[in-house]
């Protein structure tokens, strides 16, 4: 199983992948009994909200053999979560993030800087047309 840091620092990565703005990762393992770690991260339109969530679901499957537990929100309410238990992510459009603000209703937590090497993955195999 995944060490839950590195599983919150897989889905920031995966979302960056995807282009996601703003990414947060809040380490609340001193101020919750819910969970280790919050995952933040925003996505510009619909369709992109949904890229973000299937590249973390996806990748974090092949990765580490995990489907979040539970899954909440809707593309139509423009904030969805991913649940892993350890690990909560939060996909919002911005309007959302800056309305339910949870980096300010989390202030006690402390932010992860992912190290720069953390951030770049190996390229992925292309198929090259011959």
């Amino acid at each position: 199983m995944m060490e839950s840091r590195k599983l919150a620092l897989l889905c920031r990565t995966l979302a960056d992948d995807k282009k996601a703005e703003n990414l947060v990762v809040l380490d609340v393992r001193k101020i919750s009994t819910v969970t280790d770690y919050f995952v933040i991260a925003t996505g510009t339109s619909e369709p992109h909200l949904r890229a973000i969530v299937n590249e973390i679901t996806e990748e974090v499957h092949k990765e580490a053999g995990l489907r979040p537990h539970a899954v909440d929100g809707s593309l139509q309410t423009a904030w969805l979560v991913l649940d892993y238990f350890d690990v909560i992510v939060h996909i919002m459009r911005p309007e959302v993030r800056e309305r339910y603000d949870l980096e300010g209703l989390w202030n006690d937590a402390s932010a992860i800087k992912p190290k720069k090497a953390a951030l770049k993955r190996p390229a992925r195999a292309k198929l090259h047309a011959a």
